[in-house]
């Protein structure tokens, strides 16, 4: 049913073209853009267009003579985009797309738009990255985009191009390699964090790069500030416990002194000689 309301809306159209002269402003910045060989036409309204204009899609293939309309872009309404991808069949083929605008009693000429060759003009999105170290060397597990593994292109060749860059200073360098779900990055140095992000060439195609994954080759140094810090700190809580026990021991022994010694001995001897005594007295018994 749908075949047939877009064959009475071609129909009707062609009548206008007929009974109506050219008095539409034509649409303008008719441009093709894909990504992972989706295809995707956009376009303005000429000048003074009226809101209620609707607009025409047709395209022509190199090895055809003949226009053929978008059977979903016949009535597109201003702003909206006409998916080219099923009317791009063969990507190795060259197709141009035409836009015009109509209403009831009136049509524009046609805009035409620069040729367009799906695979050499399509954009290939950026792999999947994740980054680890391995001491000197960084591992990159990579996941391909799977408009790659379409028919048209999983047979082809794939290489892969790598931007690296050390955080520390900024130094950077690139590397084309050939794709591999796994892939190692040698003679790095070691502890230090770098920066990698990857795109993919495949032929004829353009290609976004991945953002940047970042990774150290292995764990950094501890700070040397930061150990002395650490060992200060450890070294003063054990002087911290060894004067508590130092005074608690003392205070122990000045009670088993008072206890034992005789009262007139406790009486004339201060507190702080029974102090000294006791810390002699377990100096002694240490070295006993």
């Amino acid at each position: 049913l749908w075949k047939v309301r877009i064959i009475l809306k071609l129909f009707y159209i062609l009548f206008l073209s007929v009974a109506t002269g050219v008095s539409l402003s034509a649409p303008s910045s008719v441009s093709i853009s894909s990504i992972n060989l989706e295809h995707a036409l956009s376009f303005q309204p000429g000048p003074q267009t009226p809101s209620d204009a609707r607009f025409m899609v047709e395209v022509i293939r190199s090895r055809k003579q003949s226009w053929k309309p978008v059977p979903a872009c016949v009535a597109l309404r201003a702003g909206q985009t006409c998916d080219l991808t099923r009317a791009f069949k063969d990507p190795f083929d060259h197709y141009v797309a035409r836009v015009q605008a109509f209403t009831a009693t009136q049509r524009s000429s046609w805009t035409v738009s620069d040729s367009f060759q799906p695979l050499s003009d399509t954009v290939i999105g950026p792999p999947d990255v994740a980054v680890s170290g391995c001491g000197n060397c960084l591992i990159l597990h990579l996941t391909l985009p799977e408009v790659l593994a379409s028919e048209h292109l999983k047979d082809s060749h794939t290489d892969l191009i790598f931007h690296v860059r050390r955080t520390r200073d900024g130094a950077e360098f690139t590397l084309h390699m050939p794709y591999s779900a796994e892939t190692v990055i040698s003679y790095l140095q070691t502890g230090v964090e770098y920066c990698v992000t990857a795109s993919v060439r495949p032929h004829f195609s353009k290609a976004i790069p991945s953002e940047p994954q970042c990774a150290f080759t292995s764990p950094p140094p501890r700070n040397l500030l930061y150990m002395l810090v650490v060992l200060l700190g450890a070294f003063c809580a054990l002087a911290f416990l060894l004067v508590a026990l130092v005074i608690y021991g003392s205070r122990l022994t000045f009670s088993v002194l008072k206890t034992r010694l005789p009262k007139s001995l406790v009486t004339a001897t201060n507190q702080s000689d029974l102090i000294s005594l006791s810390i002699t007295l377990m100096i002694q018994t240490a070295y006993v």
